[in-house]
């Protein structure tokens, strides 16, 4: 039995969509690649929907992805945006001739478990725990000398790579991202071993 999302999910294409309506049952709405750009009435939408509550964002993990994901971002108010996080896993999905530009797969081609754990881990699923508050902050970053630090940055990938987060998470964005997946107490004795 499907499990329902609790919020409306954001992905690009319509083959992410089929994907996740193969696992979960609620509202899914496709972005249509760059077409975000330019649909003023879906924008429209997705700004109505967050009035009314969060809404989720799932894209790939690659160029494209981040610019949608950036797009959005600059439209709705960050507290009404659940950005979520595929890993970085390298190959091809099936319908495809050939890898993408950057070898990485979409959402697409993610294995449907790894899908089916961002949505709980997130709170995003009917039945499953309460999604975590925002406990992390960029202060606790820099004080565990993620952010602001010599070679922070280095530290930021090696965490996103112990957390099978996408390596190009800024500093600002990774607060927001692992709120919703570790404690501080996670958080720190992470940080101390990187």
């Amino acid at each position: 039995m499907k499990r329902r999302l609790t919020v409306p999910l954001i992905v690009e294409g319509k083959y992410d969509k089929a994907t996740l309506c193969n696992l979960v049952e609620g509202e899914i709405l496709i972005t249509d690649g760059f077409r975000i750009y330019k649909n003023k009435e879906l924008l429209a939408l997705i700004r109505r929907l967050a009035e009314k509550g969060p809404v989720a964002i799932l894209t790939d993990s690659d160029r494209a992805g981040f610019a949608i994901r950036g797009h959005l971002a600059g439209a709705i108010p960050p507290e009404r945006l659940i950005q979520l996080y595929t890993p970085e896993i390298y190959g091809k999905e099936r319908r495809k001739a050939s890898p993408s530009a950057e070898g990485k797969l979409g959402v697409e081609g993610i294995p449907p478990e790894i899908l089916l754990e961002i949505l709980e881990r997130a709170g995003l699923l009917e039945g499953g725990g309460a999604p975590r508050s925002d406990a992390i902050s960029k202060a606790d970053l820099y004080r565990l000398g993620l952010s602001g630090a010599d070679g922070s940055a280095g530290r930021r990938r090696a965490l996103c790579r112990a957390l099978d987060l996408p390596q190009g998470l800024s500093a600002n964005a990774l607060p927001g991202v692992l709120s919703r997946l570790i404690t501080i107490e996670e958080l720190e004795r992470l940080a101390a071993t990187l």
